[in-house]
């Protein structure tokens, strides 16, 4: 049954849906708590048979899940959290108020603790700050009997068991990686190094960026990556959803920005008024500053466009042509330094390529504004002067430069903000298209001197 069918209009109806409609997937009762308030949704899990409200809360895409369990009595709530895997405990008590996380930590076991402060103290978007420490671990002296037995026992409370990890009987240093596959097809009484994968497992240190461990898991096909630390032993695992879920999360922000604004951090009908105003107002604002030299450059060639008026007909062109360009290179350049398939040190390289593709882009579209006056002029649709032809070449020319700067500018300008350490993404189409904006005019003007001088100008 789909969610969107089912009108969740009252808490009695999305309680209905949700606790008696056996045919409802885990992602629809998501959905449906989604859509009452949480004072409701804290209700409807705390009656919740425990393990279907477990399997709710370690769904990332439950909305104020923190906020749930807060409202939720002590006893409601920690008996939730207990059941949850620990990364998404420790994502859920970071959100929480000083007090409720103090509270709720204490809670827990000496071992849980340790489990949960460790995945709390790593950076965000890092591989330790992503990874969950439940997974299955075994000795290399054990048989595959007895490893099938411990699966069997563990996997309830395990993140996943499609990979068995072998430890070094004395040191507990990672030595090897054993498939589910491999492991059902062995001998049981085979020594469980004789199914493990041969060749040194593929890991990630803990401070690993989490797009580096995105391509990591890309490049080698894996269902889940081993975190270890620098003697070998084994921290947690990242697994395929969790990369999944946070590089959406990521390239939701990163599209934002994009669109010249702060990143919102909540769904857009979640996000109050004043909280949309603030994320909007303030790049607005910059961005209308920014335009505003593009009046002072205007200003400053006045005496020109009083002499020939027909050059501000070709002003928006220009403009956005200029634009255009350097939104283009800086998208792509943004999303190859995201990709890791350029790195800071190949400025020189992309700017050497975006140099004569700027070049030939801006003949291009050159080549149709000089057609497009020619026909105007010849068919009698417009009149562009005596000196019509050198119009003509003066929107030429000015399109190759401010095309080419463009380019440039948009290639040159993640690389910058790398370098300051700043997000790329900050490097957003409309700021692109405010800076060329402004060294358009100055470009096309120049041209426009140096061609129509002692005729128009």
């Amino acid at each position: 049954m789909n969610i969107n069918s089912f009108p969740v209009r009252a808490g009695n109806a999305a309680r209905a849906f949700i606790n008696n409609n056996r045919a409802v997937t885990i992602a629809e009762r998501v959905e449906a708590l989604n859509a009452v308030d949480v004072a409701e949704a804290a209700r409807i899990l705390a009656k919740m048979p425990e393990e279907r409200a477990v399997r709710i809360l370690d769904r990332p895409e439950l909305r104020n899940a923190p906020a749930i369990l807060e409202v939720m009595g002590n006893a409601d709530a920690s008996r939730l959290l207990h059941g949850m895997s620990n990364d998404r405990v420790a994502d859920v008590l970071l959100e929480m108020d000083i007090d409720t996380r103090a509270r709720l930590f204490a809670t827990f076991d000496e071992h849980a603790r340790v489990a949960i402060q460790g995945l709390m103290g790593y950076p965000p978007r890092t591989a330790g700050g992503i990874m969950t420490t439940e997974f299955v671990s075994v000795l290399a002296s054990w048989t595959v009997a007895q490893t099938l037995d411990h699966v069997r026992q563990v996997e309830r409370s395990r993140e996943t068991v499609y990979a068995i990890y072998v430890l070094d009987d004395e040191t507990h240093v990672l030595l090897h990686v054993v498939t589910l596959r491999r492991l059902i097809t062995g001998e049981p009484d085979a020594c469980i190094l004789t199914v493990a994968q041969k060749g040194t497992p593929v890991t990630a240190p803990p401070l690993m960026k989490q797009e580096d461990v995105a391509r990591l898991i890309r490049r080698h096909d894996l269902l889940a990556l081993p975190v270890v630390d620098d003697k070998g032993h084994m921290l947690g695992i990242v697994t395929v959803d969790d990369v999944i879920d946070t590089m959406i999360a990521d390239t939701t922000e990163d599209a934002q920005k994009f669109g010249g604004m702060e990143a919102l951090g909540q769904p857009y009908m979640k996000i109050s008024f004043g909280g949309m105003i603030r994320k909007r107002a303030g790049w607005l604002a910059a961005l209308f500053l920014g335009e505003m030299l593009t009046a002072s450059a205007m200003q400053h060639f006045e005496g020109e466009l009083e002499k020939a008026v027909v050059l501000t007909l070709f002003i928006p062109l220009i403009m956005s042509s200029g634009g255009n360009s350097g939104s283009q290179a800086t998208s792509l350049i943004i999303r190859a330094l995201a990709l890791g398939e350029l790195k800071l040190s190949d400025w020189w390289r992309v700017a050497l390529r975006e140099l004569p593709t700027g070049i030939v882009l801006g003949a291009i579209l050159g080549l149709v504004g000089f057609a497009r006056i020619v026909l105007w002029q010849t068919v009698g649709l417009f009149d562009y002067g005596p000196h019509w032809q050198l119009v003509g070449f003066t929107v030429f020319a000015a399109l190759i430069g401010i095309v080419t700067f463009g380019s440039l500018a948009g290639s040159m300008l993640p690389f910058i903000l790398q370098k300051l350490r700043l997000d790329p993404a900050s490097a957003s189409a409309p700021f692109v298209a405010t800076l060329v904006d402004v060294t358009g005019l100055v470009i096309y003007f120049s041209v426009a001197l140096l061609i129509l001088s002692g005729t128009m100008l």
